[in-house]
């Protein structure tokens, strides 16, 4: 059989482009390398445990916020979403308390309370956060440049020093972008501000796993006609006359379509064509050269019952200011994000929680050549000394909690690396350049014209970017008219 599209990739950007097109009627095949589907979305089972590998929260769910139209789209505003405290991220920087409040005049006014002579500069950058929301929508709409283009051209850091003078205020304000990388040489502006936007509109949690978003949105693509195969690993895009013609996989395997989607690494794809008349060895050493972001160590703890009252917010703890060097010198785990898992059994008392910190690649690349479970007593040694020093970090706010700790899991950049294909274990993908966003922030399109690219690489990262991302590759498709009246 010929497909109209395959999508090589059950990540979130793969899903959720096979969703979007099977459901305009195109015949859709997804090819998953591994034997789960959902890359970062996936969770796993250890002991009566479910942990999730990379979701904790997501923002912008109320209807006319930033993704509710985008998740009504796919199906997902039905699934058990709980809203979280109205202070959803609360921040402790040295011995000083923090938070942020949801709804952008509360997250304004409360810390105008606190640093009552930033009150202009607080409202300007509330403006930017409600722009930065309309651009993402507006790029669907026109091909014209639009302003979000000056936002990547500028650097977060060097916006926040010179609007903001009170530095402890530029540390709270970027205290919770554990979930982008703080790089001052690097971040644009518009990614740190996306970053920070949909989640102060609202936050939520979801009641159960990350794992529940992909079982519905591949639910929903099979009604629709959709195929999945796992373990499915393609080892080679053929190129005919100037395009994609079938993917090869390792088990010898051999699918033909018209259009072909990679919610791979751009690197990675551009592997698998082995001779190209069109792809130029220019644009391959572009690729080849990009930069990936840092990754993520996690330490996933299942605590003894009756022990901890779940609390519904996120906790950041940093062990002194400067939130903006840890890629400058990190001899110890110095910052942290704590944040739980919904009693399913609707309890006061919670059972999972999970410990999160950036970690360069260059603290495991000495194991690079090594894969999961065969990596030897050091690097076993060296998780367990990371987490026991985020659980003591962590104690500056659930005192105590090494006690409270029945079993933990610790993930590295190398398993991120290893379950989901992803170069260095990058949690944010390909880095983002303010000083060069033409080189470093992608098209979904290839110098093939029928190879397209999603995924975080791309544009912009996480559970909200990679979704934005996934109606840009499927506007190249449907076209952008199709894609903007769907999210209207």
């Amino acid at each position: 059989m010929k497909y109209d599209v395959i999508i090589i990739g059950s990540g979130l950007g793969g899903l959720a482009c096979a969703h979007i097109l099977s459901k305009a009627g195109k015949s859709v095949l997804v090819l998953e390398k591994e034997a789960q589907p959902g890359g970062c979305l996936q969770s796993y089972k250890r002991n009566g445990f479910t942990f999730d590998t990379g979701f904790h929260y997501v923002g912008g769910l109320e209807e006319g916020q930033s993704l509710y139209a985008a998740f009504k789209m796919l199906g997902l505003e039905n699934l058990p979403w709980e809203k979280m405290d109205e202070a959803f991220d609360r921040i402790q920087i040295g011995n000083q308390n923090f938070s942020f409040l949801q709804g952008y005049e509360n997250f304004m006014e409360n810390l105008q309370e606190r640093f009552p002579a930033e009150k202009e500069a607080l409202a300007q950058y509330i403006h930017l956060l409600k722009q930065t929301k309309q651009e993402q929508i507006s790029l669907l709409k026109s091909d014209q440049a639009s302003s979000s283009f000056a936002l990547f051209e500028t650097g977060a850091w060097h916006y926040l020093v010179k609007t903001f003078h009170n530095p402890l205020l530029v540390d709270v304000l970027s205290a919770t972008s554990l979930k982008l990388e703080l790089r001052k040489d690097s971040l644009p502006l518009f990614t740190f501000l996306h970053g920070n936007a949909s989640f102060i509109e609202s936050s939520w949690r979801l009641k159960g796993p990350g794992s529940l978003i992909v079982d519905s949105l591949i639910g929903d693509i099979r009604k629709q006609g959709g195929d999945i195969i796992c373990r499915a690993a393609v080892e080679e895009l053929v190129e005919k006359d100037g395009k994609v013609v079938c993917a090869r996989c390792s088990d010898g395997q051999v699918y033909e379509a018209e259009c072909f989607i990679s919610d791979v690494h751009p690197a990675v794809t551009c592997s698998w064509i082995k001779q190209s008349k069109v792809m130029r060895g220019i644009y391959l050493k572009r690729i080849g050269a990009l930069d990936n972001t840092f990754g993520m160590l996690t330490v996933s703890l299942a605590v003894k019952p009756q022990q901890i009252k779940y609390f519904n917010w996120n906790q950041y703890i940093y062990k002194q200011s400067d939130v903006w060097t840890f890629y400058q010198d990190n001899p110890s785990v110095d910052r942290l994000l704590i944040t739980a898992r919904l009693p399913e059994d609707g309890g006061e008392y919670l059972r999972q929680i999970d410990l999160l910190t950036p970690m360069s690649w260059d603290k495991c690349s000495r194991w690079a050549q090594t894969s999961v479970g065969h990596r030897g007593e050091e690097y076993i040694e060296m998780k367990r000394r990371l987490a026991a020093e985020c659980i003591r970090l962590a104690e500056h706010f659930i005192p105590e909690l090494g006690k409270m700790v029945e079993q933990f899991y610790v993930s590295t950049p190398l398993t991120y690396r290893d379950y989901t294909g992803t170069p260095e274990g990058s949690a944010y993908g390909i880095r983002k350049d303010y000083h060069n966003p033409m080189m470093t922030v992608l098209s979904p399109r290839t110098p093939l014209h029928n190879l397209l690219l999603t995924g975080q690489n791309l544009v912009l990262h996480g559970i909200h970017g990679v979704t934005m991302t996934a109606m840009y590759t499927c506007a190249e498709i449907l076209g952008k008219e199709y894609m903007y009246n769907q999210l209207k």
